[in-house]
This record gives C-alpha cells, structure tokens and sequence, in this order.
C-alpha cells in the first residue's frame, strides 16, 4: 500500500514509518516539526519508499497520486505542550483530523486516527474499557488535548457513518521509548533524564497515582493489526500492568543504579489519578497482547539516551 503519514516525525510516527517501509508499504510521512524532529527520520533519507513532506496538517492536505490508507498521528501528546501549543493542539485534533479525512475520502482511502486515553479524562472506572465515556474537565489546562482527541473520534465516526470512509481508531495508553525527547515532559523521559544526570526524581502528590507502560514496538504492532482488521470502533492498545508513579521511579533508578533520591511535589491540576487500559477487545479482535516488560522497556530507552539525547 501507499500510506500517508502525519505526524511522520514524531516520536511513534517515525517508528511506525519504519515498520511500514520495512512491512514493503510505500509512506508518504507529513510533519510541520513542531514536535516532531528531523533526526527521527534521518536514518530514511534516500529511500526509494518514503517521500517526505512539510506541511502542518491543520491546513488542507494534498498528496499526488493514490494514497490507500491514511494514518493521522500528528499532535503534541506531551502535559508540557498543553500549556505550549494549546492552540495547535486544538486545531490538529479538529481541522487537521477533518483535512486528513477530506484526504481519506478524495483518495478513496482507509483512515486510522491515533486517538489517546486521555478521553477518559480522570476516570472513575478502572481498568478503562472502550465502552466508558470518561470523566473531562473540558475547561481544565489538560482539555485542550482530551477534548481535541474526543472531537477527532466523533468526526471519523461520523465520516465512516455519513460518506462510508474505512476508519479505525486506536487509544494509545502510556507509550514510551527511543525517540522520545528528553524535555517532553512526560513521566518516563523525565524521570530517566533526572536520574542519568544524578538529580532528585520529582514525584507529585504521593505518588499514588497510576499508569500502564507500554514500549513502542508493542504499541506499533497493535496499529498494523487494528489496520488489517476491519474494526471501525475504538480499541484500546496499551500494557495492562498497572504501577504507581512512586513504583516506576523506584525502577528507574534501579535499572540506571542511580543515586538519584525522590521529591515530592504538589499534583497539577486535573492529573488523572487511574489509567490502565481494558485490552480485552485487543486481545479478541487483534489477538494483540504487550510482551515488552517494563523493565526491558526501560533499559532499552535508556540506551537510547545514552547515545543520543545530551543529558
């Protein structure tokens, strides 16, 4: 197939690049670079397969030729870019998801949208299931994000309802892995960054609070199997072990042999205090499971920063 790609460059869009060039597929990989980087895709200059294009996706998309399948991953995901880009944030999630499924539909193509967990806000269920409508503060700093994905969902469904557009959509729990930035601001990048450099872990509330890791090859075998199942509902992908903040900065610093201590802060505002997802429809429908355990995860991330990042 010929795959466009937004958010080419972004940490899981790079990879998901790579597993489709070396799947035989041809990408069409669309990034405006505003978190995304050009290293993460260096390596596939000069590739006969992939063509690169810079474009924020907000504003309409057009690509030559036939595209099959269109895979829309571009916006900032991390909590520091909801204060950052709260604006960008807003229109990827509603014009660039509509230009990418104006896109789908002049193409005759299938389209799959990166959705997120974070539509289930804080929520009062746990595990999460696909069925559970969430519990969002739509005025809070996080409903930029949690809101823009919410209408991203509703306007591929009502594509696939109205103009019988192929869709699929996967909410993508904690991810993580090579490629993230170290300054992304998210809990694993943050906490690995603080304990190579020997500074203290910051750990807001009691860190109590809960998340489910999942590592990046995982993730991205969950979105070639969503692809080729022909499920046009929300799926979850994510790992289903469930450990508190306070758990995984203990690990971190074990896996690094850091002496790195722990401080406390106060928790931001409407940080959710649950997430783990349901994959029992993954499981059914993909049969998809995670096997990356986290520990595995983690010391292959760290490498990574090692070699690549400057800490």
């Amino acid at each position: 197939m010929r795959i466009a790609v937004t958010g080419g460059a972004g940490f899981l869009g790079s990879h998901l690049c790579d597993r489709l060039l070396k799947d035989g597929h041809q990408v069409v990989a669309v990034d405006n670079f505003i978190t995304g980087r050009p290293s993460n895709i260096a390596h596939l200059a000069g590739q006969n397969d992939i063509q690169f294009i810079e474009h924020d996706v907000s504003r309409f998309i057009d690509i030559e030729g036939h595209v099959d399948f269109v895979m829309h991953l571009a916006s900032p995901a991390s909590p520091v870019d909801f204060e950052r880009y709260p604006i960008q944030i807003l229109k990827v999630g509603a014009l660039g998801t509509h230009n990418a499924l104006g896109l789908a539909k002049a193409k005759g193509a299938g389209f799959f949208l990166a959705s997120t967990s974070e539509v289930y806000g804080d929520p009062l269920v746990n595990p999460q299931p696909e069925s559970y409508w969430g519990n969002v503060n739509p005025v809070g700093i996080r409903g930029v994000y949690d809101e823009a994905k919410r209408f991203a969902e509703a306007i591929t469904m009502a594509y696939h309802r109205y103009h019988g557009v192929d869709t699929r959509i996967v909410r993508i729990f904690n991810t993580y892995g090579p490629r993230m930035r170290v300054d992304d601001g998210r809990v694993m990048p943050s906490f690995i960054s603080q304990a190579m450099r020997g500074e203290p872990l910051t750990v807001y509330g009691e860190g109590q609070q809960t998340r489910s890791f999942c590592y990046y090859q995982d993730l991205i075998e969950g979105f070639v199997r969503l692809v080729h199942s022909g499920e046009h509902f929300p799926v979850n992908i994510g790992n289903g072990n469930e450990i508190t903040i306070l758990e995984l900065a203990q690990t971190i610093i074990r896996v690094i042999g850091s002496s790195s201590q722990i401080v406390y802060k106060p928790l931001p505002q409407d940080d959710p205090r649950l997430r783990r997802p349901d994959v029992s429809r993954a499981e059914r429908i993909l049969g998809w499971t995670a096997t990356v355990s986290l520990e595995e995860g983690v010391r292959k991330t760290v490498e990574y920063f090692k070699t690549n990042e400057r800490i």
